[in-house]
């Protein structure tokens, strides 16, 4: 999706350029890679997204940061199923570890996330990243963690 006003530098002091139509939706960024909310609730989504060209690497393979993009996004949105709306959080560890390329098709991102029991504002996410035949090419492990004054303990 292209949007000229996606393109205009950010703003630190300014308010948002853009607006979420929920608590769950995709930003500019997930839009740009074409990405889709499949399902979500209880602690689990499901993100799919096309392998397009503008994706694929040097050698005509889906991008391994591309990968990481949905996974971490339908992480994300899996976490947001279990919080209170609009709680600020952000991604602050992540690992993928590829194992299959990708040549064409769609992949599909399954998460899956849960508070931490060791930690307070901690949340854990785990994505499985499978192509249309079902092959699993990337496993994903991230950690997000809630502002402070969040009211999340």
């Amino acid at each position: 999706m292209h949007n000229p006003d996606w393109e205009k530098p950010m703003k630190a002091d300014s308010e948002l350029p853009f607006q979420l139509d929920s608590w769950v939706d995709l930003s500019p960024f997930e839009r740009t890679l074409d990405m889709v909310i499949d399902s979500y609730g209880d602690g689990e989504a499901i993100l799919s997204m096309p392998f397009t060209v503008k994706l694929s690497q040097g050698q005509g393979l889906l991008h391994g940061g591309a990968i990481t993009s949905l996974a971490d996004t339908a992480a994300a949105m899996a976490i947001k199923t279990i919080l209170p709306e609009n709680t600020h959080f952000a991604t602050v560890s992540l690992e993928t570890s590829f194992l299959a390329p990708v040549r064409e098709g769609n992949v599909k991102a399954v998460a899956r996330a849960e508070a931490s029991v060791d930690e307070e504002r901690v949340y854990l996410g785990k994505v499985e990243v499978e192509t249309d035949d079902g092959t699993v090419v990337a496993t994903f492990e991230s950690i997000f963690k809630v502002a402070k004054g969040q009211g999340v303990e």
